[in-house]
C-alpha cells in the first residue's frame, strides 16, 4: 500500500520532479514487530541528502505519524520513505516548485534474507563500472539508473548481487548493499567519496566496530585486496549483515566477527 503526503493513494502528479529528473531522496528501513529500527540515522541522512539537494526538510513528526499508518505488524518488514522536491517548473530550474511530496510504501520482508544471513551468499562482478561523482556519493538520491543497470547485468548472469567497482577499478558496492571485508583485526570497506551510497547500516557497522576493537580502514581498493581476506560481508538497513562465502572462484568462509557483528543488530 502506498500514502501520499499521508494520504493512502496510488497516483502522483506526472509534473512530480522526482518521475521528470529524480529529483528527490529516499531511505528503506526495516520494521520489527511495527517498530523502525535506527528511525534517528535514517531522518539525519535523509536531512543530509535534502540539504546538499536545497530541498525542504519535511516535518519529521508529522512523517512518523504517516508512517504509523503503513508500518506493518510483522515481526520483520520493510517501509521506504520517498521524498521528491514537488511539483512544477520548467526544465531543470527548481524555482517555482511546489511543497515537497512524501511518498510512503510498506512491503513484506524478503523471504530469502534469512538464508544468507545464516548461509551466505555468491556475489558476481559487474563488468560495467560505476561514474565517479563526488557531488552526489554517499547520498541515497532517487536517481538509481547505475544501480537498474548494473543489477540488471546480475540478473542475465543468474547472481542475486554483484561487485560494483567504479571506472578507475576501484571496489565501491554492490547493487544493493555496501560491502565490508577483514583481515586480522582490520575491517576494511571502500571510502564511498566517488559513488556509492553510505547505509545506515554501515555507519552502525562502524560503529559496532570500535567496540570489537577493530581498526578501520576506508580507503580506495582494488579487486585484488579481496583476494586474501578471511570474512567478507554485506549490509543494508532491510538485510542488516550477511556473510559472502563466494566472489567469482575465491571462496571465503563465514567468520566469528561477522556473526558478532550480525548479533550486534539482534541485540
Amino acid at each position: 500500500m502506498v500514502w501520499v503526503n499521508g494520504e493512502l493513494s496510488e497516483l502522483i502528479a506526472v509534473s512530480d520532479r522526482s518521475f521528470q529528473y529524480g529529483d528527490g531522496c529516499f531511505t528503506t528501513m526495516l520494521t520489527k514487530h511495527g517498530e523502525i529500527q535506527h528511525w534517528p540515522h535514517h531522518i539525519e541522512r535523509m536531512n543530509a541528502c535534502l540539504k546538499m539537494l536545497g530541498i525542504f526538510q519535511p516535518n519529521w513528526q508529522q512523517v512518523e505519524q504517516w508512517l504509523q499508518l503503513a508500518i506493518l505488524p510483522d515481526a520483520k518488514a520493510g517501509v521506504k520513505i520517498h521524498i521528491s522536491r514537488g511539483m512544477g517548473g520548467r526544465g531543470y530550474s527548481p524555482a517555482h516548485v511546489t511543497q515537497p511530496n512524501v511518498t510512503i510504501s510498506n512491503f513484506a520482508f524478503p523471504s530469502h534474507y534469512a538464508q544468507w544471513q545464516a548461509e551466505g551468499l555468491q556475489l558476481g562482478i559487474c563488468s560495467k563500472r560505476m561514474g565517479l561523482n563526488p557531488m552526489l556519493a554517499g547520498h541515497k538520491h532517487n536517481n538509481r539508473l547505475e544501480q537498474v543497470l548494473l543489477k540488471s547485468e546480475m540478473d542475465q548472469a543468474g547472481y542475486f548481487d554483484g561487485l560494483c567497482l567504479d571506472i578507475n577499478g576501484h571496489i565501491v558496492e554492490t547493487t544493493a548493499a555496501n560491502i565490508f571485508w577483514l583481515k586480522g583485526a582490520t575491517l576494511y570497506t571502500p571510502s564511498l567519496k566517488n559513488a556509492g551510497v553510505a547505509g545506515v547500516a554501515r555507519r552502525n557497522i562502524l560503529e559496532y566496530a570500535h567496540q570489537l576493537k577493530l581498526k578501520v580502514v576506508k580507503g580506495d581498493f582494488e579487486l585484488d585486496h579481496l583476494d586474501n581476506a578471511e570474512e567478507i560481508f554485506i549490509s543494508n538497513s532491510l538485510l542488516e549483515v550477511a556473510p559472502v562465502v563466494q566472489i567469482s572462484e575465491h571462496k571465503y568462509s563465514i567468520g566469528q566477527q561477522t556473526l558478532r557483528i550480525q548479533e550486534k543488530f539482534n541485540s
